[in-house]
């Protein structure tokens, strides 16, 4: 199972390099294989008897941070999806982005988000889950600004990923308090101590904390604002993130944690009352759209909001229809998205207002359009898959009871707003379909001149749509293997429910008869009543309400950053010292955490002359160092101190650290002459005396922390010494003798490395300040 999370990650690496030889042979046509390897590889679980998969990796035992991967229903279904759509969209990639484009790029995007999506979804430890959470909003990013020349894909990205982070900060503190509260950083495990959670005080605050981080990632009013923007993406990126993969993600997350948050009223008002809101709102604003993937994406916001809404509900029959609708919108969903790319790709707009009349022209895309369109709109036909989970949706409010108060009021109202939502679904599947392909011929200024698709282009959503049919014919077929144990892995108990398309002359065929009705009218009317967008939201927008906190916060922080960023280095550097001042003496004084002690340090013969000429030679050239106008006699000075440093570790008998020491400060005095040499001379400053104070201050204060840090590591014995680890183990663990040797290169290698990179960046961040200096006077 591991391997088949990292696959991806390492396949990325590769990428860069295959994606040289585009001009032969397209790189997506290698991609291709890594979802499919890992959609044959799990593919093989589904099946009746089967059981929960445990897989458990050592990270961080220290911290109990381990890679623990647990698959069951839901995962299995996730993980299918990401997998299976996966291969699709990278076989239809192939087509619809141009040998021409930057596929290394994309393509490194598409599997770190793959990889990272099956991370999450895998995930039993938390912070793994939270781990490949933010990798999927750092990725998506990276992919809805792939074409980053547009200034509206730069608009996108960002607001996507400012949303998502925010929602994954919060799910971040709602893990970390789960985790406190249970002592487990495992899902199950907190799932299986779930009392503690729900009797803890904090309980409101997590649950608030993690259905943000929900919220956000799955479009949930008033969240939602960022879907329609990252629509900007190219096509396979849409149908990818926005239909099965990452805006399920915040699906998934409910689903996990509902055996734990279930038995909590307020879970059931804000995340089906939430929901529901969702729906209307988006199939409302769904047919104020006039580009194809603007609709889409609408829809999309509509859709998740009615999974949202019944996993709120809590029981086995809607938990049942929202894994199934899951299923189902992956399926109709992604095939719209790539039937709504190969419109642009061969007409060369999206503007609904300029399409129509394709059916003629495109009448592959056209029959796939049709029948994935009138799923999506629910209509009650036996071979579309869309109409059993809408039915089944319509049945799960009408079998809410029970409650008062709000809660009450809640389920009484539902049934109602599940029908208003559907009706605007059946209004904008129509809308989406006839406005495209029926009517009259598109105009002649069209981009290119319309005509079909390449097979490559059509054979993944026409696999699509005929998964779209084969369910509707066929629903018992997945049912017991793998719809049910997606039911019961959220439910926590067994869900026997059958798929049946004819359930008798009942209240929720009424429903969809009603919405079919009704949304025929709406839809036949559109244009006479569409001006009521200019009242209901009017200038009203969520959007207004972003963009304003973004430039006042923009606004806000260049204000406080030139407060301080005024180009000084001297007063960076105080203000820097002073922080450290002020916040270390602090804790000094609260933890009283300062301690002298004279135990075990080398005795001091006052009376030696030695000790005593090299302390006052180093005091001298110290003060020295401060008061002499030269910086190149300053630099000397200062070796002086540091050579006496070492002459000191010689007499004390320590000649590694002598050795150490004279090393470092050769290097550093030649290095400091190489630099300061070229700084211009140094220039009397007329500093004000209140300055002059404050300099000193600052230098005598920090000179007298570093003294007290000093003293205090020697004396403070809070832990026991690690002098003494070493010592035993060095040469049995390093294979060494000298202790300090086996420190930094095997104790600490890690430690070590990352210095030397650190040194590293700043090596190659002088070198392009040098190299950029010698371009511009060249320049000039």
């Amino acid at each position: 199972m591991l391997y088949a999370v990292l696959l991806p990650f390492i396949i990325s690496i590769i990428i860069p390099f295959v994606s040289k030889f585009k001009d032969k042979v397209h790189t997506g046509y290698f991609v291709t294989i890594v979802p499919l390897v890992v959609f044959i590889y799990f593919v093989r679980f589904i099946g009746e008897g089967f059981s929960p998969v445990t897989r458990n990796y050592n990270w961080i035992p220290s911290m109990n941070i381990n890679i623990d991967f647990y698959m069951d229903g839901l995962s299995l279904l996730f993980v299918l999806l990401i997998s299976g759509i996966g291969t699709l969209v990278a076989l239809y990639s192939t087509f619809y982005l141009h040998k021409s484009e930057k596929l290394g790029n994309f393509y490194v995007y598409f599997l770190l988000f793959m990889g990272s999506m099956l991370g999450v979804v895998l995930s039993d430890n938390v912070f793994g889950l939270y781990t490949f959470w933010e990798f999927t909003s750092l990725s998506s990013f990276l992919l809805i600004g792939y074409w980053h020349h547009r200034e509206k894909s730069r608009y996108g990205a960002l607001k996507s990923m400012m949303i998502t982070v925010f929602g994954g900060l919060s799910l971040l503190g709602a893990l970390i308090y789960m985790s406190v509260i249970t002592n487990t950083t495992s899902i199950q495990g907190m799932i299986a101590q779930k009392e503690l959670i729900l009797n803890h005080e904090f309980f409101p605050l997590i649950m608030v904390l993690l259905l943000l981080g929900a919220f956000t990632k799955s479009a949930q009013f008033p969240f939602h604002i960022w879907l329609p923007d990252a629509m900007e993406a190219p096509t396979p990126v849409s149908a990818y993130l926005h239909s099965a993969t990452m805006v399920k993600a915040g699906i998934y997350l409910v689903g996990r944690y509902i055996p734990i948050f279930a038995e909590s009223d307020w879970f059931f008002i804000a995340v089906s009352g939430f929901g529901i809101i969702t729906l209307c709102w988006g199939s409302f604003m769904a047919v104020r759209q006039t580009d194809l993937k603007g609709i889409l994406a609408f829809s999309t916001i509509s859709q998740l909001g009615m999974i949202m809404a019944m996993l709120g509900f809590g029981t086995s029959v809607a938990i049942f229809a929202a894994v199934f609708h899951i299923l189902n919108h992956a399926t109709f969903k992604g095939s719209l998205f790539m039937i709504a790319g190969i419109v642009d790709h061969e007409t060369g707009t999206r503007d609904i207002r300029k399409l129509g009349g394709l059916m003629t022209l495109m009448p592959i895309s056209a029959t796939l359009a049709v029948i994935a369109a009138f799923s999506m709109a629910g209509l009650p036909l036996p071979f579309l898959n869309g109409f059993y989970s809408k039915e089944m949706f319509f049945g799960a409010t009408l079998e809410l009871g029970g409650g008062s108060g709000l809660v009450y009021n809640l389920k009484m109202i539902l049934p109602y707003l599940a029908v208003l939502g559907s009706i605007f679904t059946f209004v904008y599947s129509m809308y989406f379909f006839f406005g495209t392909f029926y009517g009259k011929k598109p105009q002649e200024d069209l981009p290119k001149k319309p005509h079909e698709a390449p097979i490559g282009m059509l054979i993944p959503p026409a696999i699509l749509v005929l998964g779209v049919i084969l369910i509707g014919l066929i629903p018992e077929l997945i049912n017991k293997p793998f719809i049910a144990h997606a039911a019961e892995a959220i439910y926590g108990k067994e869900v026997d429910k059958h798929i049946y398309f004819w359930h008798g002359f009942k209240l929720p065929l009424i429903m969809s008869l009603t919405v079919i009705a009704f949304g025929t009218i709406l839809a036949l009317s559109r244009t006479k009543w569409s001006s009521i967008y200019g009242i209901i939201p009017g200038k009203l927008s969520m959007n207004k309400v972003y963009d304003g906190f973004m430039e006042r916060l923009v606004s806000y922080s260049g204000t406080v950053t030139k407060g301080y960023m005024n180009g000084s280095l001297g007063r960076y550097v105080r203000w820097i010292l002073l922080a450290i001042l002020v916040v270390t003496f602090s804790v000094f004084g609260i933890t009283g955490g300062f301690a002298l002690s004279f135990d075990n340090v080398s005795p001091i013969d006052v009376s030696a002359l030695p000790e005593l000429l090299v302390a006052i030679m180093m005091v001298i050239a110290a003060v020295g160092t401060i008061i002499t106008n030269n910086r190149i006699a300053a630099i000397l000075i200062l070796g002086v101190v540091g050579y006496g440093l070492a002459i000191l570790f010689v007499i004390y008998r320590a000649p590694d650290l002598a050795l150490t020491q004279l090393i470092v400060e050769t290097v550093t005095v030649a290095l400091f002459l190489l630099v300061f040499y070229h700084l211009p001379q140094l220039e009397k400053r007329n500093d004000s005396i209140g300055t002059k104070t404050f300099n000193i201050a600052i230098a005598a204060g920090f000179g007298l922390l570093m003294m007290m840090v000093g003293i205090t590591a020697h004396s403070s014995k809070y832990f026991d010494v690690i002098s003494d680890y070493f010592l035993k183990n060095s040469y049995k663990l390093g294979g060494g003798d000298n202790v300090v040797n086996v420190i930094l290169v095997d104790m600490r290698g890690l430690d070590t490395l990352f210095e030397i990179g650190v040194l590293g960046l700043a090596a190659l961040g002088i070198y392009g300040m040098v190299k950029l200096r010698n371009e511009r006077k060249e320049d000039s």
